[in-house]
């Protein structure tokens, strides 16, 4: 039997503190913004990647959209249907793995937001699966909105310093950072409760992209209009240009 991966373990029973965590506060601003880009068009069809508890699907859903939502964990999947159900809301939230979609030509947009599956993947060959994957989920004329971790934070400052300076009481804590420059991987050891109040600790690494990079695959995979910004909890938008302060950036492309 395989190993669980870090990302697999810290998803097992973390569902109800996961909604808790101040990164995932921003829901509201955030759907503000991808509708806005969707130009309000509610008959798309919307695809959520690692769409987590289901706060970006449930809130679209409740602005009638029709989303589904992808996860790879079953305790996240199962807060996601129950949230969903407790407003009925009918989404279908299925338990996927990102890097194997079982969708063709099916979507008109997809969202892939707090670095969900993209950039956890143990290998730069497993995430560019997912965007693979993801992108032939798509139809033809559609688009693509995901954020991901920002290499160039990492050259002018501290990944555990930034951790530290926005930890919050009751949230998950990252520490003993290491950043390696020469495959822009950050390991770290994250400590975190889960559901039934047990004390975690988990040996972690996160790939961080710089967006020549991100440009480059999205291209391969067939994408014209590649948009790159810098993302902002909550407030995404098409005025923040990317800089070395951002932790993480925003990309929305379409075919």
């Amino acid at each position: 039997m395989n190993k669980k991966q870090w990302y697999e373990s810290l998803f097992e029973n973390y569902a109800q503190k996961y909604d808790n965590e101040s990164f995932t506060q921003g829901t509201l601003g955030e759907c503000d913004f991808i509708e806005k880009e969707l130009n309000y068009d509610k008959s798309l069809r919307i695809l959520d990647v690692g769409c987590g508890t289901g706060r970006h699907s449930i809130e679209l859903s409740k602005r009638s959209y029709n989303v589904t939502g992808v996860d790879l964990s079953d305790a996240q999947i199962k807060r996601a249907s129950e949230k969903a159900a407790a407003l009925n809301l009918k989404i279908d939230f299925l338990k996927l793995d990102a890097r194997d979609l079982p969708f063709n030509n099916e979507f008109d947009a997809a969202l892939m937001l707090c670095e969900g599956g993209f950039p956890l993947m143990e290998t730069d060959e497993m995430n560019f699966e997912i965007l693979k994957s993801v992108t032939k989920s798509l139809k033809g004329h559609c688009k693509f909105i995901f954020t991901t971790l920002n290499g160039l934070f990492p050259l002018y400052h501290s990944v555990e310093k930034f951790y530290e300076s926005n930890a919050e009481e009751g949230n998950s804590i990252c520490n003993q950072n290491k950043f390696n420059l020469m495959t822009f991987r950050d390991y770290n050891i994250t400590e975190f409760e889960d559901d039934d109040g047990n004390k975690m600790s988990l040996e972690c690494n996160e790939r961080y992209y710089v967006p020549c990079e991100i440009t480059w695959l999205l291209k391969s995979l067939g994408f014209k209009k590649i948009d790159i910004f810098g993302a902002k909890l909550g407030a995404y938008s098409r005025n923040d240009k990317l800089t070395t302060e951002d932790f993480e950036m925003l990309i929305i492309t379409e075919k």
